[in-house]
């Protein structure tokens, strides 16, 4: 096995993106100063060159698409604004609802890799939080897609 397409080198990647998502998010940068702040994480948490690529895109990927993302995170989150949700946990649900909509990741790995990242850098009542709206937004692309055949 290709270690650099490994789960864990990919969970790896998604939490990477995580804290990159947490800097765009918190840092407020102006245009062109986050790809500097990507450049400064590589140098300071240095990671093979897969790692640093997926990271990056994931990241990328869901900022570039914030104006589908949140609009599906917001509906299928019982009326509670985008603005009212935990830092951490927002950014957990754009990561995976990018990867829903833009990757040829299973939904239950991206639900389940969600779920890891929540554990890890939320809480325990994040954690059915978050399973909670992707698996509703999960449902509602399922649907999207089947009233499209």
């Amino acid at each position: 096995m290709n270690p650099e397409r490994s789960g864990a080198e990919r969970h790896r990647g998604r939490e990477a993106a995580l804290q990159l998502l947490y800097q765009w998010e918190v840092g407020r940068f102006e245009e062109g100063e986050f790809d500097d702040a990507v450049d400064l994480f590589w140098t300071v948490h240095p990671a093979p060159a897969a790692r640093c690529a997926f990271a990056t895109g994931l990241v990328k990927g869901t900022t570039a698409h914030l104006a589908v993302i949140d609009p599906l995170i917001e509906h299928n989150t019982a009326n509670w604004r985008l603005t009212r949700l935990a830092v951490i946990d927002r950014l957990i649900m754009r990561l995976a609802v990018y990867e829903f909509l833009h990757a040829d990741t299973p939904p239950v790995v991206v639900i389940n890799e969600a779920l890891e990242l929540a554990k890890t850098f939320s809480g325990e009542q994040a954690v059915a939080f978050v399973n909670g709206v992707l698996d509703g937004v999960r449902r509602e692309l399922e649907n999207e897609s089947e009233r499209e055949m």
